[in-house]
């Protein structure tokens, strides 16, 4: 979610020179919220979901007729940020799972991709999606941290996989090798907005005026100029959210 003074963030990202920003909701009265954001913001579009830790508080059949309202709007351009976390455990994993396959039936009924959040539920996550089968712009992982076989299996699924700062951390050359591994074309950067700032604002509240060191980096992994991982994100973001995103840039 976007954080602080809006103008102000906004500004910020622009004189960084971001120009698309997608904001995610976790539970059904923040997916409102970015909802709104994105209708009165230009380049901005919005994602509406139940995070997994928020699932235990979501019932299908009392809340998910608001979700669907939401997902409809043509600001909203994903699902998400849906998925299973299985290190916080903050909802029970049952209700977790229960929760994503409705998520992930509403992105079908809908065509819409999903953001998918994973923290150590790779194995669940992907015999879930692989039961599903392939689906063209499928959605992306989002904060990505499996390796580069695991990303491929998940582009062979129709994701694309996203890098958060965490790829700028000293102690996460796992994350960038798995970067270096997969192609550039099915790459996506990310802040995870207030979280992971990237080097060097670590342990600052993160924005998204900050994504330009995690492409920089992403550059440096791939060995390729600054302006080509920041051409190839921006158009992979393009493709995957391009369905609803109809207003003129």
């Amino acid at each position: 979610m976007v954080e602080g003074p809006l103008d102000g963030v906004l500004e910020r990202a622009r004189q960084a020179g971001v120009e698309r920003l997608l904001v995610p909701g976790t539970t059904v009265a923040d997916s409102a919220d970015a909802a709104r954001i994105a209708e009165t913001h230009e380049g901005i579009l919005a994602a509406v979901g139940v995070h997994p830790h928020e699932a235990k508080d979501f019932d299908p059949g009392r809340d998910g007729a608001a979700l669907e309202t939401l997902a409809a709007r043509p600001e909203v351009a994903a699902i998400g940020e849906v998925g299973l976390d299985f290190h916080y455990d903050l909802s029970p994993r049952e209700k977790q799972i229960e929760v994503l396959e409705w998520m992930l039936d509403l992105a079908r009924r809908l065509d819409l991709p999903v953001i998918l959040h994973n923290r150590q539920s790779g194995s669940e996550l992907f015999a879930l999606l692989s039961r599903r089968g392939p689906r063209e712009n499928a959605g992306v992982l989002h904060s990505f941290t499996e390796s580069s076989e695991y990303g491929r299996k998940a582009l062979d699924l129709g994701f694309r996989i996203s890098f958060s700062g965490m790829i700028t951390f000293k102690n996460a050359q796992n994350i960038r090798d798995a970067a270096r591994g997969l192609p550039l074309d099915a790459l996506l950067v990310e802040t995870d907005s207030p979280y992971l700032a990237p080097e060097p604002y670590r342990g600052r509240r993160c924005e998204p005026a900050f994504v330009v060191e995690t492409a920089r980096k992403l550059a440096e992994v791939k060995a390729i100029p600054f302006e080509s991982a920041a051409e190839a994100t921006t158009a992979g973001f393009d493709r995957l959210f391009r369905r609803r995103d109809r207003r003129p840039r």
